[in-house]
């Protein structure tokens, strides 16, 4: 009986740890964020308040979070979410470690709701009578994550005069900030989710890829997910998983062929019937440059002798570029040279750019020569060039040279004794010969 007994507590706290489980997997930890809203009494002006967002994945749990707030924080202050896709309760989001001065940013704004006029947006609200569902009270949230790990925008709706809204769409991207090879494919990463229970979740969406760069925009792609065609694509190579899109929600772009041009911020846009949601994320064509030293090989010099060399560095994107050189004696120690001076850069017809650093070097401080290195730092890498380098003639000589010239010497004196005494016995021996036949 009491094994018995035993069994059943310990089902008994199984039971409820895996209630208290369930009931904490709900909760997300609070956000604290900005509110963002219009100015009454100054047109045109904003006015921030500090806020904690309460997150939940489930409707059912909005009590027992409004019963975790802290004594010292006003209630009219805190918005209660539901957000059942979870979004918002990602780790990026959660509060810092003490002493840590990063933390999540977060904004939300009342959001006003409207149909829109672009032409590939336009059959979503093509009855253009407003469903009653949309009287309610609608905010927009932006969050980025830390180290910029997610960005996330979401529409949220609460009844009227309350700060209990539910996240309607949400609009994610995992890459932020991104950098690409030249020539290479990339995937900018876009996603959505739309609560099943809107009503406007049946109605059909629309998606929109832009372009921005030093103030100058354009479209990318854009795409009718109602009637399932893509409505304007102004990039080459630019293309979607039409198949992921409809089915998860995956709007991500695919550019096949990266180029310098395509450096830039790029807009991901989701549209459903008088909402829309937007992410931005920033993409860079980061390209190491092409080293080459001119002329090569280099020629034998003297001391005193001054050496024009060239190094030109090509190909390379962004434009930040360190040129330097850097020489290595007989001994093996590396010691950069100062008399460099690097010309202005030029642009290729690809977008890439070019630049040259010019030496001018004093044969007289190099020894009997060595390695002489071209060095480029740039974003994508540090790239090296390299040359031999030869001084004759330097200096006195040392052991070893005076050594082989004595051996050198030698050898020249022996050569010419013998050939001398080979000379000599020849005419000797013909000398011989002629006095023999005198006789």
């Amino acid at each position: 009986m009491s094994n018995f007994s035993s069994i059943y507590k310990l089902c008994l706290l199984t039971v409820t740890c895996c209630i208290q489980a369930c009931s904490s997997s709900s909760r997300c930890p609070a956000v604290e964020c900005w509110l963002v809203q219009e100015n009454v009494n100054r047109r045109g002006a904003t006015t921030q308040e500090k806020f904690l967002l309460h997150i939940t994945t489930d409707v059912n749990s909005r009590d027992a979070a409004s019963e975790q707030i802290p004594s010292d924080v006003n209630p009219d202050t805190v918005f209660f979410i539901t957000d059942p896709a979870a979004t918002l309760c990602h780790q990026s989001l959660s509060p810092p470690p003490r002493g840590s001065e990063q933390k999540a940013q977060c904004e939300i704004s009342p959001f006003l709701h409207q149909p829109s006029t672009l032409k590939w947006v336009s059959p979503l609200t093509v009855s253009g009578f407003s469903p009653v569902y949309l009287q309610a009270d609608w905010f927009s949230a932006a969050l980025l994550g830390l180290n910029k790990q997610l960005v996330i925008s979401s529409i949220m709706r609460a009844p009227t005069a309350t700060k209990e809204p539910n996240v309607i769409l949400t609009v994610t991207s995992k890459t932020v900030s991104v950098q690409a090879r030249l020539g290479k494919p990339v995937l900018l990463d876009c996603g959505f989710w739309v609560d099943p229970s809107s009503p406007l979740s049946g109605s059909g969406f629309a998606v929109e890829w832009r372009y921005q760069f030093r103030g100058k925009g354009q479209l990318v792609l854009a795409y009718d997910g109602k009637s399932d065609r893509v409505a304007d694509t102004q990039e080459e190579g630019a293309r979607l998983d039409f198949e992921g899109l409809h089915k998860n929600g995956n709007a991500s772009l695919i550019l096949q062929e990266t180029k310098v041009r395509h450096s830039g911020t790029y807009i991901c846009t989701v549209y459903l019937p008088y909402l829309q949601a937007q992410v931005a994320m920033e993409l860079e064509i980061v390209e190491p440059p092409s080293l080459s030293i001119h002329p090569s090989p280099l020629p034998l010099a003297v001391p005193g002798q001054t050496l024009v060399v060239q190094c030109e560095a090509s190909g390379f994107a962004p434009l930040s570029l360190e040129m330097s050189w850097e020489f290595k004696g007989a001994d093996g120690k590396s010691r950069p040279l100062e008399s460099a001076s690097v010309t202005g850069h030029r642009q290729a017809w690809d977008g890439t750019y070019g630049q040259s650093a010019r030496l001018e070097l004093d044969t007289s401080n190099v020894g009997t020569g060595g390695e002489l290195t071209c060095v480029a730092v740039h974003p994508g890498g540090t790239r090296r060039a390299s040359t031999s380098l030869s001084v004759i003639g330097f200096g006195s000589p040392s052991i070893e040279d005076s050594m082989a010239m004595v051996g050198v010497a030698l050898l020249l004196y022996g050569l010419i004794k013998f050939v001398s005494w080979t000379f000599s016995s020849s005419d000797t021996d013909v000398a011989d010969e002629e006095t023999k036949k005198e006789k």
